[in-house]
């Protein structure tokens, strides 16, 4: 009979487990309930894949986040274990379809959303499965005091009655005591076995610098590192602009955001994992599922919305054990400005109101009415007919997702549908005469059945990885073989989609969930100002202050933070650094902050206090073009 580690030799290609996970697979494998905190990179995923390998019946894995259920199916793919997803646009034929796959076709794990656990449905058909264990991941949402609270979490205990014969594992990489204790209430957990493993990192350094250019600060900070890095900002248009400012200084980059395609996402991601591009610049769309053990530094251009998405960001860093850096970068209004943010970040509840109303009304749906359909939704559209901003209008729009009224899907992407519309014999004699499509035409052919009978779902990504053409080059050339009546070609449409979750009821609706609301904007008004209070605070350790947040106490110091730094280069000296810029300025009648940092080895904090002291004790100036000199 196999045993754990044999399935980790077999399909995962080594044969040690981190004591922790193979103190957590035993206690699955005994019907035990858990809970799991691991932090980033961590292996929480294999906590739950291991023993179901090990046992008969499937795995239900309920995720909130699609793009995370896609990274865990194609991991478990590559290594030739089944698993499937419930998605938002499979019809019910579809969904048939899949569940019998389930049954009969030795399927091993079943991934889905919350809100899709909540259909009659898919419950009638999850009671008919042979369900072993239950894997609650992103287990946090669950809590109010969570930094990504999702009601529809807190209707998972369901399961229960759906799965009677199953134990549950409830995985998440950050959770402090309070949401650790609202997991095991909320799941019915109370006698689950709890394994927390420290979110202590010796060889990461938490580093937050001052500076007046991050993007001269940043150009620095990658030449020194020159190994793969993310680069992190707030915003999906500074990605690209900030990826194309690096490439034109000499870097080779690549950008990542939420309102890419599925093709262009990939794309993206492969240039970056492989090392073509070894810097990826990206929002925290960007994270979810990358298993990329050598990243030397990720950068933070501003700053997250919590202390727990900062962890969980800096510590895709050195995940193989070697040195590495997080680095936030902050300009001196930085502070201030992310004050001013988080007093305007909260919503009206009337505008919430409004935009509810005319979404339903967008959509002519009759009050009392709940619409089983699946809507195509242009929120650029939607915001010109009403005169409603859009920015706005999506960030309300999410929330009335986040409170389950209705689940606004953003860039879902459509499949592409082909067939052949003549004889095989006439498809290949057409491949033989036009030899610029004879090799898109033979892959098809080699990869898709049915194709002369029925329309065939096709994958435009592995069709250009397998014939070497661009996404643009491969959907001109279906495009003429179209026009010359060799096949029927429907391109995949990506737009986003709306579905309504319960019926209209106009205020009424939203008033059920004002206070949920309102205490919802309030915890991420106050995750917001502990990340605020952790950048700022120029005193502690920064790995004590993380520690503490997550209810760890760490005596010693790390050695290695930006504050820890500082207080040692202070105690040694900057009498050589005071030495040397007096020596500079000698030389050079003037020199700007920048390049007097250039040409000095000190690291720049260090620089600009001894240019401080300098100018306090009258020995330099400084000009009216912010350039210093000798007294």
């Amino acid at each position: 009979m196999k045993t754990a580690i044999d399935i980790l030799q077999e399909k995962w290609g080594h044969n040690s487990f981190r004591p922790l996970q193979k103190k957590i697979i035993d206690t699955v494998l005994e019907k035990k309930d858990a809970v799991v905190v691991l932090p980033t990179g961590g292996g929480k995923s294999i906590c739950y894949q291991i023993p179901i390998l090990l046992q008969e019946g499937i795995c239900i894995v309920i995720s909130p986040l699609l793009a995370l259920m896609e990274d865990q199916i194609r991991s478990l793919n590559q290594r030739k274990i089944k698993a499937v997803a419930l998605n938002s646009v499979m019809t019910q034929n579809e969904l048939i379809v899949l569940f019998d796959n389930i049954q009969y076709n030795g399927i091993k794990f079943l991934y889905l959303s919350p809100e899709k656990l909540q259909s009659k449905f898919i419950q009638e058909k999850i009671k008919q499965l042979n369900t072993s264990l239950v894997a609650i991941d992103e287990a946090h949402c669950i809590s109010e005091w969570g930094h990504d609270f999702r009601p529809s979490y807190l209707k998972l205990t369901i399961l229960k009655e759906l799965c009677p014969n199953a134990n549950t594992i409830a995985l998440t990489a950050s959770a402090t005591e309070k949401v650790l204790e609202d997991v095991e209430k909320q799941l019915n957990l109370y006698e689950a076995t709890l394994y927390k493993s420290s979110f202590k990192r010796d060889r990461l350094a938490y580093q937050v610098f001052e500076v007046e250019d991050k993007l001269y600060k940043l150009k620095q900070i990658l030449k020194k590192i020159n190994a793969p890095s993310i680069v992190y900002t707030n915003s999906r248009n500074d990605t690209k602009k900030i990826s194309e400012y690096l490439n034109q200084n000499g870097y080779v980059s690549t950008y990542y955001h939420g309102g890419l395609s599925t093709f262009q996402k990939k794309e993206a991601y492969d240039s970056w994992y492989r090392e073509k591009a070894p810097i990826m610049v990206a929002t925290n769309a960007f994270g979810m599922g990358i298993d990329k053990a050598t990243i030397r530094v990720v950068i933070h251009l501003n700053f997250p919305n919590s202390i727990e998405n900062y962890l969980q960001e800096a510590g895709r860093s050195g995940r193989d054990g070697k040195k590495a850096f997080s680095v936030l970068l902050k300009t001196p209004n930085d502070a201030l400005t992310a004050y001013k943010a988080i007093e305007n970040e909260n919503i009206n509840l009337n505008f919430i109101k409004k935009v509810y109303f005319q979404i339903n009304q967008y959509f002519q749906i009759s009050k009392g009415e709940r619409s089983e359909k699946l809507f195509d939704f242009n929120i650029t559209d939607f915001c010109n007919s009403y005169n409603l901003p859009i920015k706005k209008t999506s960030k309300i729009l999410k929330i009335l997702t986040i409170q389950g009224i209705i689940n606004f899907d953003e860039n879902v992407e459509k499949r592409s549908y082909l067939k052949f519309i003549c004889t095989s014999k006439s498809a290949l004699d057409y491949a033989y005469r036009h030899p610029s499509d004879e090799k898109l035409l033979k892959t098809i052919l080699r990869n898709y059945g049915g194709l002369f009978e029925n329309f065939v779902t096709i994958n435009e990504y592995h069709l250009s990885k397998k014939t070497g053409l661009s996404k643009n080059q491969l959907s001109k050339s279906l495009k003429k073989v179209q026009k010359d009546s060799i096949v029927k070609y429907y391109p995949a449409i990506e737009n986003s989609s709306i579905r309504f979750l319960v019926p209209r009821e106009d205020d009424k609706t939203i008033n059920r969930v004002s206070k949920r609301i309102l205490k919802h904007q309030k915890n991420k008004e106050i995750q917001a100002k502990k990340l605020l209070a952790f950048v700022e605070n120029k005193s502690i350790c920064r790995s004590k202050q993380l520690l503490a947040y997550f209810g760890e106490k760490q005596k010693i110091n790390c050695g290695i933070c930006d504050i820890c730094i500082e207080k040692k280069n202070l105690q040694n000296t900057p009498s050589k650094t005071r030495k040397h810029l007096i020596e500079l300025l000698s030389k050079n009648q003037e020199l700007s902050s920048r390049e007097i940092c250039e040409q000095t080895e000190e690291r720049e904090t260090i620089i600009l206090k001894t240019i401080q002291h300098l100018l306090e004790e009258n020995k330099i100036r400084i000009t009216k073009e912010n350039r210093f000199t000798l007294k």
